[in-house]
């Protein structure tokens, strides 16, 4: 696909009202290709193009649109034409659509679906926000284990088009209890007359209903499945979570901790498709606090104005070493973030996590230290005295930093905070006060300065 030819092609057949060409240009297309030409659109153009879509394409592609262009669709149809969409998406598709939409609209449209439809749909929207029966489809392929396999190849034919995936088949008994799986391959492979008792595979991995998205992610990066059950209490099966899912997921989380850790307010929106006023909402207020607790830094400078008018070189090396125990205690704070995350430490670690950041800081900070002491000598030609003070500083600021950086996330996870939070913007501020701090000390000290 050429995104630039394709969009100006269809920009020719709608300028020109060549509809029927159109019509079978779409056609042959992806509808996740048609989804992102559509973006690049105009409001009226993106209309048109959506209702010169045959109905069976235009489900397919209405659920790979922004939600704002999806409202926008929606809003443009009557209650017959919105209701025909809902029918026609996945219940998971529709129920994300419809967490965005007003009240009223929700009611209207949930009074037009398919009865069917409108339950699959009320079951997903009464769980948590971020929830694995949140996020999870309920359509998905069943089987008796008393079912032979002929039979169950003949249930896939009838029913499997309204499956999200039929790779993977559920094997239920009469309560819906999660018995165990099969896999299309398996029975197709299989005698006709087996039963699918006899096959199928019983150590099933299921999520339950309540677990966090974020932990089922981590449990398809585990178990490297296309697609998981969800049971509820009591292991009856609910829905399935397939892996468009939880790219989509992962997509989000990454999203959220990077803006989290650059001290932004996390948002739903685009870049593009945020407003000036609403970004500048969600920035304002992290910068507000950390320009509050930066005042504490020059407090800090303020209270050792004496040993800086006695040796003012100190005060050119002031930033090296800030921005030193800074870049190290964000090393540090991104790495332990990146463990919580992928579930591979938790607060037990806490001991060998310490260990570990002090053998690193003081390595880390003891090269540094070595190559900075040179350079004090060779080019900026000061007293061996001030450069002590400055090396000391710079390991003690580096060990203090990766300390710091390591164990605020920890702290966070274990008082309940999203441990992205403790990242770069907060930690740089309160390192920045303890290298200050220790290098004013120091300098007390090597230098015969007082206070």
């Amino acid at each position: 696909m050429e995104p630039r030819k394709d969009l100006d092609e269809l920009k020719t057949l709608l300028e020109t009202k060549q509809y029927t060409e159109l019509r079978q240009y779409l056609a042959e297309m992806n509808e996740a290709d048609i989804a992102v030409l559509m973006e690049a659109m105009e409001e009226e153009d993106l209309l048109k193009v959506f209702r010169i879509l045959p109905k069976d394409l235009a489900a397919d592609v209405f659920s790979y649109l922004e939600v704002e262009n999806q409202q926008m669709i929606i809003g443009s149809l009557s209650d017959k034409e919105a209701a025909n969409i809902i029918n026609n998406l996945m219940a998971d598709d529709a129920a994300d659509l419809l967490e965005e939409m007003p009240a009223n609209v929700v009611k209207k449209l949930l009074a037009n679906a398919n009865p069917e439809v409108r339950r699959d749909i009320n079951h997903l929207l009464r769980y948590p926000e971020d929830s694995a029966g949140s996020i999870m489809t309920v359509e998905y392929m069943d089987l008796k284990e008393n079912l032979t396999v002929d039979q169950a190849i003949e249930r896939i034919r009838s029913v499997g088009m309204d499956s999200e995936t039929i790779n993977i088949c559920y094997v239920l008994d009469s309560q819906r209890k999660l018995l165990g799986t099969v896999a299309l391959r398996y029975l197709l492979l299989s005698r006709g007359e087996e039963l699918i008792g006899d096959i199928m595979h019983e150590n099933v991995i299921a999520i339950h209903t309540m677990m966090d998205q974020e932990e089922v992610a981590r449990q398809f990066q585990k178990y490297d499945f296309t697609a998981m059950p969800v049971v509820d209490n009591e292991s009856r099966l609910v829905g399935i979570i397939t892996v468009d899912d939880v790219v989509d997921i992962m997509q989000e989380e990454v999203t959220e901790d990077m803006e989290k850790m650059a001290a932004i307010v996390p948002s739903d929106k685009p870049y593009m498709k945020t407003g000036i006023l609403e970004t500048y909402q969600k920035r304002i207020p992290w910068l507000l606090l950390l320009m509050i607790s930066a005042t504490f830094t020059g407090q800090i400078i303020s209270s050792f104005e004496e040993a800086l008018s006695v040796y003012v070189i100190l005060t050119a090396f002031i930033p090296m070493l800030m921005d030193s125990g800074g870049n190290a205690g964000s090393q540090s704070s991104v790495t332990i973030i990146r463990g919580l995350s992928l579930g591979e430490i938790g607060y037990r670690d806490v001991p060998r996590i310490l260990g570990k950041e002090l053998g690193i800081g003081l390595l880390c900070g003891i090269s540094l230290s070595a190559a900075n002491f040179g350079k004090l000598m060779l080019f900026d030609r000061v007293g061996i005295s001030v450069a002590a003070v400055v090396c000391i500083t710079l390991v003690a600021a580096v060990v203090l930093s990766m300390i710091i950086g390591s164990v605020l996330p920890l702290l966070a996870k274990r008082a309940g905070f999203d441990p992205a939070v403790m990242a770069s913007p907060f930690i740089t501020t309160i390192v920045d006060a303890l290298s200050l701090t220790v290098y004013f000390r120091v300098a007390t000290l090597v230098l015969g300065i007082g206070r």
